[in-house]
C-alpha cells in the first residue's frame, strides 16, 4: 500500500510523473505535458527543462522531449504504449461513467504495472487517480489477469528467485501464485480485495494486443463499502464491452499505420 506523503512537494511530483511519461509512452510537447499535468504551460516547460538539464529528458529539433540517457528503456515500443493510450482513454472514460466509479489503463513491466491512465468516478467518496504510480503485478486486479494468461516458461522467468535479487521478501511463492492465477482466465477477471490499499477493491480484465511486448489491462477501482456480487457483474460486463472496443480500435489503427509504412 502506497500513501502520498504529508510532506509531498508538487513540482517534485510533477517532475516525476513527466519522467514516467516519456519512459513509458514516448516524446510529448509542452502543450502535451502541460495538459497532464494540469498546469500552465510555462509551469511545463520549466519542469521539463530541469530534465534535460538532469538528463533525464533530451529535446529534438521539433522541440519535443523525449526520454534522456537516465531513462533509457531498452526493448520497448514507446510509439505503442502511447497509441494504446491515446486509442483507450475514451474507452475508460466512458466506462467510468457508466459505472461512477475510478476506471485504469495499465501496462506490464517486468513483475510491476505501471497505470497510464485514469479516469475517476464522480462520486464524493471514491477511490483517487493512480495515473503514474507502479504496483507489483501479483497485488493488483489488471497484473493478476495477465500473468494469468502467460505462458508458464514465462510466469517462470518472472518470479524466478535471481529476479528477485535484494527483494526476496517481496517475491511471492510460485507456487501459491499459480494457485490463485489458475480460475482467472476461464473467469474473464481479476480482484485486488485491499491487496494494495485498505478500503479499496478493484476488478481487472486483459487488453489482448497482437504485440508481446505490449501487455496491458483496465480496471474499476472502488471503496470495498460499495462491492457486492450484484456489483461485480455489472462491473465485469462494463470491462467485457470497454476491453473489446479498445482491442478493436487498436487493432485497426495499428493496421492503417502499417499501411503507411
Amino acid at each position: 500500500m502506497k500513501n502520498s506523503p504529508s510532506y509531498s512537494v508538487t513540482s517534485v511530483d510533477h517532475a516525476l510523473q513527466l519522467a514516467v511519461i516519456l519512459q513509458v509512452e514516448g516524446p510529448l510537447r509542452v502543450s502535451d505535458a502541460a495538459e497532464r499535468l494540469g498546469v500552465a504551460r510555462s509551469t511545463a516547460h520549466r519542469l521539463l527543462s530541469m530534465l534535460v538539464y538532469r538528463d533525464f529528458a533530451v529535446q529534438d529539433e521539433n522541440r519535443c522531449y523525449a526520454a534522456g540517457p537516465v531513462l533509457a528503456l531498452a526493448a520497448r515500443s514507446h510509439s505503442r504504449v502511447s497509441l494504446l493510450r491515446q486509442v483507450a482513454m475514451p474507452f475508460v472514460e466512458s466506462l467510468a461513467t457508466r459505472l461512477d466509479e475510478s476506471a485504469n489503463l495499465m501496462v506490464l513491466f517486468g513483475d510491476h504495472m505501471r497505470f497510464i491512465g485514469t479516469v475517476e468516478g464522480k462520486r464524493v467518496l471514491r477511490v483517487g487517480s493512480r495515473e503514474g504510480s507502479v504496483f507489483p503485478a501479483h497485488l493488483v486486479s489488471g497484473g493478476k489477469a495477465i500473468p494469468a494468461e502467460l505462458p508458464a516458461e514465462e510466469l517462470e522467468a518472472i518470479y524466478a528467485p535471481q529476479a528477485w535479487a535484494g527483494r526476496e521478501q517481496e517475491r511471492p511463492s510460485l507456487k501459491t501464485l499459480r494457485e490463485e492465477l489458475q480460475g482467472i482466465p476461464a473467469a474473464g477477471f481479476a480482484l485486488n480485495v485491499e491487496a494494495t490499499e485498505a478500503g479499496v477493491t478493484a476488478v481487472g480484465r486483459v487488453v489482448h494486443t497482437d504485440d508481446d511486448d505490449l501487455r496491458a489491462a483496465v480496471s474499476v477501482s472502488m471503496p470495498s463499502t460499495r462491492f457486492s456480487t450484484e456489483v461485480l457483474g455489472s462491473v465485469v460486463r462494463g470491462l467485457t464491452m470497454t476491453t473489446a472496443g479498445i482491442e478493436r480500435a487498436f487493432a485497426r489503427k495499428v493496421a492503417a499505420e502499417n499501411a503507411t509504412l
